[in-house]
């Protein structure tokens, strides 16, 4: 509807302009035409109302061209002054009524985004809005702990094999599975870690549906758990060095 009116606005501007231009013009010519007539010599020659009138005209022509051009440049100016850069607006620099309706805007404006956010809304495979893991695609962040885990079992064990796209994780990281045990309690344990890790991330592979909640966060807790044993063993690793090194040094 807005664009509606701003294109019959335009359309009326210039009907107005083109008349207001063919009206002049036609007042000139029939004061010209009378200035004629009106002569002694009825010519052209000599004549001074003709020429005061022709003078006349282009004055206000010049005049009317200087005010249009005045006024553009006057917008451009101004138009220039405006900062592009966000800033601050603060009670000082408008007044109170316009601070105020800003205000109320910017209060509603925040009301109605935060309503229009989903609450309820679910997605198989991504987390629930307003959760913890709301934004996260629970295959592709299950995939992405495998690097971070290879590159501990690296760490810690430098003759690790590398990593192959599909292989089982239970196959991958068989060496390192006695560290996972010595960090349990009961050593006789069925399960480690490690299986249900593996079964998380041959979930996220191969499975036509997307992961569940539960299973993801049933594989981010034993990814936790890999990773928090991996680095317990590296840290063990590195203050043993450190002591062998300062008992060779005094030895020495």
């Amino acid at each position: 509807m807005k664009k509606v009116l701003r294109i019959l606005s335009n359309i009326t501007y210039g009907l107005f302009l083109i008349l207001t231009i063919i009206f002049v013009g036609l007042s000139c010519v029939a004061l010209l035409a009378q200035a004629v007539r009106h002569a002694p010599t009825r010519d052209w020659t000599r004549n001074v109302n003709a020429l005061v009138i022709g003078v006349s005209y282009a004055t206000v022509l010049v005049i009317s061209l200087l005010f249009c051009v005045k006024r553009r440049l006057a917008v451009r100016i101004r138009l220039q002054r405006i900062s592009k850069a966000y800033t601050i607006i603060r009670r000082g620099d408008v007044p109170n009524s316009v601070h105020e309706y800003m205000t109320q805007e910017y209060m509603r404006t925040c009301l109605v985004s935060r309503e229009s956010l989903p609450t309820d809304v679910f997605h198989p495979g991504w987390g629930r809005p307003g959760t913890k893991y709301e934004g996260v695609r629970f295959r592709r962040a299950l995939l992405d702990t495998i690097p971070e885990i290879d590159a501990l079992a690296h760490a810690v064990i430098p003759a690790h094999p590398p990593l192959k796209p599909h292989a089982r994780m239970l196959h991958h990281f068989r060496f390192i599975v006695p560290l996972l045990n010595s960090n349990t309690d009961d050593e006789d344990e069925e399960f480690t870690p490690l299986h249900y890790y593996d079964s998380a991330i041959q979930l996220a592979r191969n499975a036509a549906e997307e992961p569940t909640e539960e299973e993801f966060l049933l594989g981010m807790q034993a990814a936790d758990e890999i990773r928090k044993s991996l680095n317990d063993c590296r840290l063990e690793a590195l203050e043993a060095s450190i002591t062998d090194f300062d008992g060779s040094t005094a030895e020495s």
